[in-house]
Protein backbone atom coordinates (compact mmCIF):
# COMPACT_ATOMS: atom_id res chain seq x y z
CA UNK A 1 0.00 0.00 0.00
CA UNK A 2 1.36 3.44 -0.93
CA UNK A 3 2.10 5.81 1.91
CA UNK A 4 0.24 9.09 1.64
CA UNK A 5 2.46 12.06 0.83
CA UNK A 6 1.03 13.88 3.86
CA UNK A 7 2.11 11.12 6.28
CA UNK A 8 5.57 10.88 4.68
CA UNK A 9 6.16 14.63 4.88
CA UNK A 10 4.92 14.65 8.50
CA UNK A 11 7.43 11.89 9.32
CA UNK A 12 10.19 13.81 7.59
CA UNK A 13 9.29 17.01 9.47
CA UNK A 14 9.19 15.08 12.77
CA UNK A 15 12.64 13.56 12.09
CA UNK A 16 13.97 17.00 11.07
CA UNK A 17 12.55 18.55 14.26
CA UNK A 18 14.05 15.77 16.41
CA UNK A 19 17.49 16.28 14.87
CA UNK A 20 17.26 20.01 15.68
CA UNK A 21 16.24 19.21 19.26
CA UNK A 22 19.47 17.20 19.61
CA UNK A 23 21.51 20.42 19.36
CA UNK A 24 21.32 24.15 20.01
CA UNK A 25 23.25 26.53 17.74
CA UNK A 26 25.38 28.90 19.86
CA UNK A 27 26.60 31.20 17.06
CA UNK A 28 24.31 34.03 18.20
CA UNK A 29 25.85 34.18 21.70
CA UNK A 30 27.93 37.30 22.27
CA UNK A 31 31.09 35.43 23.34
CA UNK A 32 31.06 33.38 20.09
CA UNK A 33 30.37 36.46 17.93
CA UNK A 34 33.42 38.17 19.49
CA UNK A 35 35.46 34.94 19.27
CA UNK A 36 34.74 34.43 15.55
CA UNK A 37 35.55 38.10 14.80
CA UNK A 38 38.85 37.70 16.71
CA UNK A 39 39.65 34.59 14.61
CA UNK A 40 38.74 36.40 11.38
CA UNK A 41 41.09 39.26 12.31
CA UNK A 42 43.86 36.65 12.53
CA UNK A 43 43.15 35.29 9.06
CA UNK A 44 40.76 32.42 9.84
CA UNK A 45 38.07 31.97 7.18
CA UNK A 46 35.31 29.46 7.89
CA UNK A 47 31.99 29.03 6.19
CA UNK A 48 30.54 25.76 7.47
CA UNK A 49 31.39 25.14 11.16
CA UNK A 50 29.14 26.49 13.92
CA UNK A 51 29.50 26.19 17.71
CA UNK A 52 26.57 24.25 19.21
CA UNK A 53 25.45 22.48 22.38
CA UNK A 54 24.67 18.78 21.84
CA UNK A 55 22.57 16.76 24.29
CA UNK A 56 25.05 13.86 24.46
CA UNK A 57 28.50 15.44 24.01
CA UNK A 58 28.00 19.00 25.31
CA UNK A 59 29.68 21.81 23.39
CA UNK A 60 31.02 21.01 19.93
CA UNK A 61 31.04 22.07 16.28
CA UNK A 62 28.24 21.39 13.79
CA UNK A 63 28.59 21.50 10.01
CA UNK A 64 26.18 23.48 7.83
CA UNK A 65 27.11 21.38 4.78
CA UNK A 66 27.62 17.65 4.17
CA UNK A 67 31.27 16.64 4.50
CA UNK A 68 32.61 13.85 2.29
CA UNK A 69 35.70 11.70 2.95
CA UNK A 70 38.76 13.76 2.07
CA UNK A 71 37.09 17.14 2.73
CA UNK A 72 38.85 19.78 4.79
CA UNK A 73 37.18 20.18 8.20
CA UNK A 74 39.26 23.13 9.35
CA UNK A 75 42.36 25.11 8.38
CA UNK A 76 43.62 27.22 11.28
CA UNK A 77 46.30 29.83 10.43
CA UNK A 78 49.54 29.83 12.40
CA UNK A 79 48.63 33.30 13.75
CA UNK A 80 45.75 31.73 15.69
CA UNK A 81 47.90 29.09 17.42
CA UNK A 82 49.15 29.66 20.96
CA UNK A 83 52.63 28.15 21.37
CA UNK A 84 55.84 28.84 23.26
CA UNK A 85 56.68 31.32 20.43
CA UNK A 86 53.62 33.32 21.55
CA UNK A 87 54.88 33.26 25.15
CA UNK A 88 58.43 34.33 24.25
CA UNK A 89 57.17 37.27 22.18
CA UNK A 90 55.08 38.49 25.13
CA UNK A 91 56.26 40.52 28.15
CA UNK A 92 57.06 37.17 29.84
CA UNK A 93 59.76 36.42 27.25
CA UNK A 94 62.65 38.32 28.84
CA UNK A 95 61.93 36.77 32.26
CA UNK A 96 61.89 33.25 30.77
CA UNK A 97 65.13 33.93 28.84
CA UNK A 98 67.10 34.85 31.95
CA UNK A 99 65.60 32.39 34.45
CA UNK A 100 67.92 29.60 35.62
CA UNK A 101 67.46 26.67 35.69
CA UNK A 102 65.31 27.03 32.54
CA UNK A 103 61.56 26.54 32.90
CA UNK A 104 59.77 23.80 30.94
CA UNK A 105 57.69 24.64 27.83
CA UNK A 106 54.64 23.46 29.83
CA UNK A 107 55.41 25.89 32.69
CA UNK A 108 55.83 28.73 30.18
CA UNK A 109 52.43 28.04 28.61
CA UNK A 110 50.72 27.69 32.01
CA UNK A 111 52.27 31.01 33.13
CA UNK A 112 51.06 32.75 29.96
CA UNK A 113 47.49 31.49 30.34
CA UNK A 114 47.31 32.57 34.00
CA UNK A 115 48.81 36.01 33.22
CA UNK A 116 46.47 36.60 30.26
CA UNK A 117 43.41 35.50 32.23
CA UNK A 118 44.42 37.90 35.00
CA UNK A 119 44.86 40.74 32.45
CA UNK A 120 41.13 40.52 31.62
CA UNK A 121 40.05 43.19 29.10
CA UNK A 122 43.69 44.10 28.37
CA UNK A 123 44.52 40.62 27.07
CA UNK A 124 44.83 40.17 23.29
CA UNK A 125 43.62 36.60 23.86
CA UNK A 126 40.49 37.54 25.82
CA UNK A 127 37.93 36.35 23.18
CA UNK A 128 39.57 32.90 23.27
CA UNK A 129 39.95 32.80 27.06
CA UNK A 130 36.24 33.68 27.41
CA UNK A 131 35.14 30.49 25.63
CA UNK A 132 37.55 28.16 27.45
CA UNK A 133 35.99 25.95 30.15
CA UNK A 134 35.93 27.54 33.61
CA UNK A 135 36.35 24.11 35.25
CA UNK A 136 37.54 20.67 34.17
CA UNK A 137 36.76 17.07 35.09
CA UNK A 138 40.26 15.52 34.82
CA UNK A 139 41.09 13.33 37.86
CA UNK A 140 43.33 16.11 39.26
CA UNK A 141 40.15 18.23 39.72
CA UNK A 142 38.02 15.48 41.28
CA UNK A 143 37.18 15.23 44.97
CA UNK A 144 38.99 12.48 46.88
CA UNK A 145 35.67 10.63 47.43
CA UNK A 146 35.08 10.53 43.66
CA UNK A 147 38.66 9.39 42.86
CA UNK A 148 38.25 6.51 45.36
CA UNK A 149 35.41 5.15 43.15
CA UNK A 150 37.66 4.81 40.08
CA UNK A 151 39.01 1.37 39.07
CA UNK A 152 42.28 0.56 40.87
CA UNK A 153 44.81 1.09 38.01
CA UNK A 154 43.15 4.41 37.06
CA UNK A 155 42.94 5.47 40.71
CA UNK A 156 46.71 5.06 40.97
CA UNK A 157 47.29 7.13 37.79
CA UNK A 158 44.89 9.80 39.08
CA UNK A 159 46.95 10.11 42.26
CA UNK A 160 50.14 10.34 40.16
CA UNK A 161 48.52 13.11 38.08
CA UNK A 162 47.61 15.06 41.24
CA UNK A 163 51.19 14.70 42.54
CA UNK A 164 52.61 15.82 39.17
CA UNK A 165 50.54 19.05 39.13
CA UNK A 166 51.33 19.76 42.79
CA UNK A 167 55.07 19.30 42.15
CA UNK A 168 54.86 21.59 39.10
CA UNK A 169 53.28 24.26 41.30
CA UNK A 170 55.93 23.94 44.04
CA UNK A 171 58.83 23.96 41.55
CA UNK A 172 57.41 27.00 39.70
CA UNK A 173 56.82 29.23 42.74
CA UNK A 174 60.24 30.94 42.61
CA UNK A 175 59.83 31.67 38.88
CA UNK A 176 56.34 33.09 39.48
CA UNK A 177 57.80 35.40 42.16
CA UNK A 178 60.38 36.69 39.67
CA UNK A 179 57.50 38.09 37.57
CA UNK A 180 56.43 40.53 40.33
CA UNK A 181 57.66 43.66 38.38
CA UNK A 182 54.96 42.91 35.75
CA UNK A 183 52.05 42.97 38.22
CA UNK A 184 50.58 45.44 40.69
CA UNK A 185 49.06 42.57 42.67
CA UNK A 186 51.09 40.02 44.63
CA UNK A 187 52.15 37.15 42.31
CA UNK A 188 51.24 34.62 45.02
CA UNK A 189 47.62 35.72 44.66
CA UNK A 190 47.68 35.56 40.84
CA UNK A 191 49.70 32.37 40.38
CA UNK A 192 47.95 30.28 43.04
CA UNK A 193 47.45 26.50 42.91
CA UNK A 194 43.88 26.78 41.60
CA UNK A 195 45.04 28.98 38.69
CA UNK A 196 47.86 26.57 37.81
CA UNK A 197 45.50 23.56 37.95
CA UNK A 198 43.13 25.32 35.50
CA UNK A 199 46.00 26.24 33.14
CA UNK A 200 47.50 22.72 33.30
CA UNK A 201 44.11 21.15 32.50
CA UNK A 202 43.59 23.58 29.60
CA UNK A 203 46.90 22.52 28.06
CA UNK A 204 46.55 18.82 28.87
CA UNK A 205 43.03 18.50 27.43
CA UNK A 206 43.05 20.98 24.53
CA UNK A 207 46.48 21.13 22.85
CA UNK A 208 47.41 19.64 19.51
CA UNK A 209 50.80 18.00 18.93
CA UNK A 210 53.19 20.40 17.20
CA UNK A 211 56.92 19.85 17.56
CA UNK A 212 59.20 22.87 18.07
CA UNK A 213 62.99 22.91 17.90
CA UNK A 214 64.89 22.76 21.21
CA UNK A 215 65.72 26.19 22.68
CA UNK A 216 68.22 26.99 25.42
CA UNK A 217 65.73 29.14 27.33
CA UNK A 218 63.63 26.01 28.00
CA UNK A 219 64.39 22.79 29.86
CA UNK A 220 64.95 19.57 27.90
CA UNK A 221 61.28 18.53 28.16
CA UNK A 222 59.68 18.22 24.67
CA UNK A 223 58.20 21.44 23.29
CA UNK A 224 55.22 19.87 21.50
CA UNK A 225 52.16 21.85 22.65
CA UNK A 226 49.95 24.21 20.65
CA UNK A 227 46.57 25.54 21.72
CA UNK A 228 44.31 25.74 18.66
CA UNK A 229 41.35 28.11 19.20
CA UNK A 230 38.05 26.96 17.58
CA UNK A 231 39.64 23.70 16.42
CA UNK A 232 39.67 22.66 20.10
CA UNK A 233 35.86 22.73 20.11
CA UNK A 234 35.86 19.54 17.99
CA UNK A 235 34.85 16.56 20.13
CA UNK A 236 36.24 13.02 20.04
CA UNK A 237 34.63 9.94 18.55
CA UNK A 238 36.42 6.57 18.38
CA UNK A 239 34.43 5.78 15.22
CA UNK A 240 35.84 8.43 12.90
CA UNK A 241 39.16 8.81 11.13
CA UNK A 242 40.92 12.06 10.30
CA UNK A 243 44.23 13.31 8.94
CA UNK A 244 45.72 16.16 10.96
CA UNK A 245 49.00 18.03 10.42
CA UNK A 246 50.59 21.43 10.06
CA UNK A 247 50.69 22.42 6.37
CA UNK A 248 54.04 24.12 5.69
CA UNK A 249 52.78 25.61 2.39
CA UNK A 250 49.65 27.30 3.80
CA UNK A 251 51.23 27.82 7.29
CA UNK A 252 48.04 26.42 8.79
CA UNK A 253 47.08 23.45 10.95
CA UNK A 254 44.69 21.37 8.86
CA UNK A 255 42.31 18.50 9.57
CA UNK A 256 40.71 16.41 6.84
CA UNK A 257 37.96 13.87 7.47
CA UNK A 258 38.05 10.29 6.22
CA UNK A 259 34.39 9.83 7.17
CA UNK A 260 31.03 11.15 5.92
CA UNK A 261 29.35 13.81 8.08
CA UNK A 262 25.83 14.91 7.21
CA UNK A 263 24.61 18.51 7.15
CA UNK A 264 23.71 19.90 10.62
CA UNK A 265 25.41 16.98 12.40
CA UNK A 266 28.22 17.29 14.91
CA UNK A 267 31.69 17.06 13.36
CA UNK A 268 33.98 14.70 15.26
CA UNK A 269 37.69 14.05 15.17
CA UNK A 270 39.58 11.16 16.78
CA UNK A 271 42.08 11.91 19.57
CA UNK A 272 43.56 8.44 19.12
CA UNK A 273 42.58 4.78 19.78
CA UNK A 274 42.21 5.40 23.53
CA UNK A 275 40.23 3.33 26.01
CA UNK A 276 37.88 5.10 28.43
CA UNK A 277 40.33 5.06 31.32
CA UNK A 278 42.87 6.96 29.19
CA UNK A 279 40.17 9.37 27.94
CA UNK A 280 39.06 10.13 31.50
CA UNK A 281 42.63 10.54 32.73
CA UNK A 282 43.81 12.81 29.91
CA UNK A 283 40.63 14.59 28.79
CA UNK A 284 38.04 14.20 31.58
CA UNK A 285 35.31 12.34 29.67
CA UNK A 286 34.31 8.82 28.58
CA UNK A 287 33.00 7.65 25.19
CA UNK A 288 30.05 5.26 25.30
CA UNK A 289 30.33 1.99 23.33
CA UNK A 290 34.02 2.71 22.84
CA UNK A 291 35.51 -0.19 20.80
CA UNK A 292 38.92 0.46 22.41
CA UNK A 293 37.64 0.19 25.99
CA UNK A 294 39.20 -2.30 28.38
CA UNK A 295 38.88 -3.32 32.01
CA UNK A 296 42.29 -3.62 33.65
CA UNK A 297 43.33 -6.40 36.03
CA UNK A 298 45.85 -5.31 38.65
CA UNK A 299 48.76 -7.61 39.55
CA UNK A 300 47.39 -7.78 43.12
CA UNK A 301 44.04 -9.13 41.84
CA UNK A 302 45.85 -11.54 39.54
CA UNK A 303 48.11 -13.00 42.23
CA UNK A 304 45.49 -13.53 44.92
CA UNK A 305 44.19 -16.56 42.98
CA UNK A 306 47.54 -18.37 43.28
CA UNK A 307 48.68 -19.93 46.56
CA UNK A 308 51.78 -18.33 48.13
CA UNK A 309 52.82 -21.89 49.05
CA UNK A 310 53.67 -22.59 45.38
CA UNK A 311 57.49 -22.90 45.55
CA UNK A 312 57.84 -21.56 42.00
CA UNK A 313 55.49 -18.61 42.51
CA UNK A 314 58.28 -16.02 42.93
CA UNK A 315 60.12 -17.36 39.89
CA UNK A 316 56.90 -17.18 37.82
CA UNK A 317 56.26 -13.59 38.94
CA UNK A 318 59.86 -12.69 38.00
CA UNK A 319 59.35 -14.18 34.53
CA UNK A 320 56.17 -12.16 34.05
CA UNK A 321 57.91 -9.00 35.28
CA UNK A 322 60.90 -9.53 32.97
CA UNK A 323 58.57 -9.96 29.98
CA UNK A 324 56.34 -7.00 30.93
CA UNK A 325 53.35 -9.26 31.60
CA UNK A 326 52.26 -7.91 34.99
CA UNK A 327 50.69 -4.74 33.54
CA UNK A 328 48.12 -3.95 30.84
CA UNK A 329 46.25 -7.19 31.53
CA UNK A 330 42.72 -6.60 30.32
CA UNK A 331 39.22 -7.75 29.49
CA UNK A 332 37.79 -6.24 26.29
CA UNK A 333 34.65 -6.57 24.17
CA UNK A 334 36.15 -9.78 22.72
CA UNK A 335 36.95 -11.28 26.15
CA UNK A 336 40.25 -11.68 28.04
CA UNK A 337 43.32 -10.35 26.27
CA UNK A 338 46.20 -12.56 25.11
CA UNK A 339 48.41 -10.90 27.73
CA UNK A 340 46.02 -11.77 30.58
CA UNK A 341 45.58 -15.39 29.44
CA UNK A 342 49.34 -15.84 28.94
CA UNK A 343 50.12 -14.46 32.42
CA UNK A 344 47.55 -16.83 33.93
CA UNK A 345 48.94 -19.81 31.98
CA UNK A 346 52.45 -19.08 33.32
CA UNK A 347 51.13 -18.83 36.89
CA UNK A 348 49.12 -22.05 36.37
CA UNK A 349 52.15 -24.13 35.28
CA UNK A 350 52.52 -27.27 37.41
CA UNK A 351 55.84 -28.16 39.08
CA UNK A 352 56.55 -30.65 36.27
CA UNK A 353 55.64 -28.05 33.59
CA UNK A 354 57.62 -25.08 34.89
CA UNK A 355 60.58 -25.61 32.54
CA UNK A 356 58.15 -25.07 29.62
CA UNK A 357 57.51 -21.42 30.51
CA UNK A 358 59.23 -20.13 27.35
CA UNK A 359 56.88 -22.20 25.20
CA UNK A 360 53.92 -20.73 27.14
CA UNK A 361 55.07 -17.20 26.25
CA UNK A 362 55.23 -18.25 22.60
CA UNK A 363 51.58 -19.42 22.75
CA UNK A 364 52.14 -23.19 22.84
CA UNK A 365 49.62 -25.42 24.63
CA UNK A 366 51.49 -27.10 27.52
CA UNK A 367 48.69 -29.32 28.79
CA UNK A 368 44.89 -29.55 28.89
CA UNK A 369 45.07 -29.09 32.68
CA UNK A 370 47.07 -25.85 32.35
CA UNK A 371 44.66 -24.46 29.75
CA UNK A 372 41.60 -25.34 31.85
CA UNK A 373 43.01 -23.92 35.09
CA UNK A 374 43.93 -20.65 33.36
CA UNK A 375 40.40 -20.39 31.93
CA UNK A 376 38.79 -21.17 35.32
CA UNK A 377 40.84 -18.50 37.10
CA UNK A 378 40.13 -15.99 34.30
CA UNK A 379 36.39 -16.61 34.87
CA UNK A 380 36.83 -16.16 38.66
CA UNK A 381 38.66 -12.85 38.16
CA UNK A 382 35.97 -11.70 35.73
CA UNK A 383 33.17 -12.50 38.22
CA UNK A 384 35.09 -10.82 41.04
CA UNK A 385 35.40 -7.63 38.95
CA UNK A 386 31.69 -7.79 38.04
CA UNK A 387 30.74 -7.93 41.74
CA UNK A 388 33.19 -5.13 42.60
CA UNK A 389 31.81 -2.93 39.78
CA UNK A 390 28.21 -3.57 40.85
CA UNK A 391 29.13 -2.65 44.43
CA UNK A 392 30.73 0.65 43.29
CA UNK A 393 27.68 1.47 41.12
CA UNK A 394 25.49 1.01 44.20
CA UNK A 395 27.78 3.36 46.18
CA UNK A 396 27.55 5.96 43.37
CA UNK A 397 23.77 5.68 43.36
CA UNK A 398 23.65 6.34 47.13
CA UNK A 399 26.12 9.26 46.92
CA UNK A 400 24.08 10.90 44.13
CA UNK A 401 21.08 10.94 46.46
CA UNK A 402 22.92 12.06 49.59
CA UNK A 403 25.88 14.23 48.57
CA UNK A 404 25.22 17.43 46.63
CA UNK A 405 28.93 18.36 46.43
CA UNK A 406 29.83 15.25 44.42
CA UNK A 407 26.82 15.28 42.06
CA UNK A 408 28.69 17.07 39.27
CA UNK A 409 31.40 14.43 38.75
CA UNK A 410 29.67 11.23 39.88
CA UNK A 411 27.90 10.68 36.49
CA UNK A 412 31.35 10.58 34.85
CA UNK A 413 32.59 7.74 37.08
CA UNK A 414 29.20 6.04 36.78
CA UNK A 415 29.44 6.11 32.95
CA UNK A 416 32.93 4.57 33.13
CA UNK A 417 31.80 1.83 35.55
CA UNK A 418 28.66 1.03 33.50
CA UNK A 419 30.82 0.59 30.40
CA UNK A 420 33.18 -1.64 32.44
CA UNK A 421 30.21 -3.75 33.56
CA UNK A 422 29.07 -4.27 29.96
CA UNK A 423 32.58 -5.38 28.95
CA UNK A 424 32.92 -7.75 31.92
CA UNK A 425 29.47 -9.31 31.31
CA UNK A 426 30.37 -9.83 27.65
CA UNK A 427 33.70 -11.40 28.72
CA UNK A 428 31.90 -13.69 31.21
CA UNK A 429 29.64 -14.90 28.40
CA UNK A 430 32.64 -15.57 26.13
CA UNK A 431 34.45 -17.47 28.92
CA UNK A 432 31.33 -19.54 29.64
CA UNK A 433 31.16 -20.54 25.96
CA UNK A 434 34.90 -21.38 25.95
CA UNK A 435 34.50 -23.55 29.06
CA UNK A 436 31.58 -25.39 27.50
CA UNK A 437 33.65 -25.99 24.36
CA UNK A 438 36.61 -27.44 26.32
CA UNK A 439 34.67 -29.70 28.71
Amino acid sequence: MKKSRGRTSRKRRRKHLQSFMDRVNCSHKLEYIKFRKWLKDRGFEDSHLRPAEFWDTGRGLMTTKTLQAGDLIISLPEKCLLTTDTVLSSCLGEYIMKWKPPVSPLTALCTFLIAEKHAGEKSLWKPYLDVLPKTYSCPVCLEHDVVSLLPEPLRKKAQEQRTKVHELYISSKAFFSSLQPLFAENTETIFNYSALEWAWCTINTRTIYMKHSQRKCFSLEPDVYALAPYLDLLNHSPNVQVKAAFNEQTRSYEIRTNSLCKKYEEVFICYGPHDNQRLLLEYGFVAMDNPHSSVYVSSATLLKYFPPLDKQRNAKVSILKDHDLLENLTFGWDGPSWRLLTALKVLSLGADEFTCWRRTLLGDVISARNEQQALNITAKICHFLIEETQHVLLQISQLKRNNENLKKHLPLVEALRLEDLKILEKSAEILCNLNMATT
